[in-house]
């Protein structure tokens, strides 16, 4: 059975009853082109693909088109989904639920939203879960070959941008696994969504990466100075103020850093903020899974 169709099956079977098997079916069909599920209360579920959009028919048939008669997800199908998703010890989640999602073991990623329950003027947890986005981690080994030979110098930090679902964990994934083989990284995963760690063992193909899973950020990142000696640090969704002190520390430790951000130009917010560390000399930035530009040394050119 090819990898994709594997992960594609671990990450259909945290459904339910009747859908859960109607995908289950659609292996062949949807593995290797599906990115996210979307489940929301009695509306219609959304199967994304990469080119189109589907729905379930009640007979489990796929459709592109929008209709009354579509299999819809009503709400106990959606607490019994959270159920399964944080195997069955919702309690034991409860800190990645109020974050707003739960990693699934493969790297898949499960995000919620509901009516937050505030405590002292922060997220407790979510009650009344309206909408599930299940959303499909891929490796895709190779990926990171036509960035690797556009960057002049990897070593002077690389901050790959796009908006979301552009394909920027994917590439931070491959990238991780190459470079681990020519430079000691340190992979900061606090998410999961990176090497997939379960028992301390990476799921994922990260090569010889040292994995920090499931530290905050910022403080991965200082212990990582602190421990491994890394050539690299390497994180996903750099965006805290705190995050950005400590890539200025790994700056001033001759560490160079790898990371993404939700920024589709030069205009967002979010790339001001990072550009302005001095950690990066190189910008990627992606759209729609590829690379559509490098900004090196003050100059752009197309992928």
């Amino acid at each position: 059975m090819k990898e994709e169709s594997v992960r594609y099956r671990r990450a259909v079977s945290c459904l339910t009853e009747p859908l859960g098997g109607f995908l289950l079916d659609k292996a062949d069909e949807l593995s290797s082109k599906i990115t996210e599920i979307r489940l929301r209360v009695n509306r219609p579920v959304c199967v994304h693909c990469t080119a189109e959009t589907l729905y379930i028919t009640p007979s489990g048939r796929l459709t592109q088109f929008i209709s009354d008669s579509l299999l819809k997800a009503d709400r106990q199908m959606l607490e019994s989904i959270v159920h399964t998703i944080c195997e069955y010890s919702v309690y034991s989640r409860q800190n990645e639920i109020a974050e707003g999602f739960v990693t699934l073991r493969g790297g898949h990623r499960a995000g919620i939203c509901g009516t937050a329950v505030m405590r002292g003027g922060s997220i407790a947890n979510i009650r009344d879960i309206s909408s599930i986005n299940l959303r499909f981690a891929r490796e895709v080994r190779g990926c990171a070959d036509v960035l690797l030979r556009q960057i002049p110098d990897i070593t002077g930090g690389v901050l790959v941008c796009g908006a979301p679902n552009s394909g920027k964990t994917t590439y931070l994934r491959d990238l991780a696994r190459q470079l681990s083989y020519r430079y000691r990284v340190s992979l900061i995963d606090e998410r999961g969504e990176l090497a997939a760690c379960v028992g301390g063992e990476p799921q994922n193909d990260v090569g010889l990466c040292d994995v920090f899973c499931g530290y905050p950020k910022a403080s991965a990142i200082i212990q990582a100075v602190r421990s491994m000696s890394p050539e690299i640090i390497i994180c996903d969704e750099i965006g805290s103020a705190d995050e950005f002190e400590a890539l200025s520390e790994c700056r001033r430790c001759g560490v160079s850093v790898i990371a993404t951000a939700h920024a589709k130009n030069t205009e967002c917010t979010a790339f001001a903020g990072l550009s302005g560390t001095n950690a990066f000399s190189t910008h990627v930035f992606l759209k729609d899974r590829r690379v559509s530009a490098v900004k090196s040394s003050g100059e752009r050119r197309a992928a």
